[in-house]
């Protein structure tokens, strides 16, 4: 089973989160002024690379929150947790991180 670290509860299993998409994305700042294309792209389009890719999760058995993570999709393997509103780490040292074998945080979550 893939444990899945949430960075308020600590290391738990992938059946209690749920998948929210594409990390930090911003919303348009005058929705009102866009056309229906600009809408259309804001809401459905999302980038979709092969790699390391920030992903939006919540724990939704569990603290109900959001939070953020690196997740590279050619493996599946997940390289970095952080709480939504911090800033994305930085993706050499998450892959480095990785490559010693730390796939996740600590039970903490930092």
């Amino acid at each position: 089973m893939l444990l899945i670290v949430c960075p308020y509860c600590g290391k738990r299993p992938e059946l209690e989160f749920t998948y929210g998409g594409q990390a930090h994305l911003a919303r348009p700042v005058e929705p009102a002024e866009l056309d229906d294309q600009a809408w259309t792209d804001f809401l459905y389009m999302r980038t979709n690379i092969k790699g390391i890719y920030a992903e939006r999760w919540r724990h939704a058995r569990g603290c109900g929150r959001f939070f953020n993570a690196l997740r590279d999709t050619t493996t599946d393997h997940f390289l970095s947790f952080y709480k939504t509103g911090e800033p994305m780490p930085d993706i050499a040292a998450a892959k480095a991180s990785a490559a010693l074998g730390n796939r996740a945080l600590p039970e903490n979550g930092k």
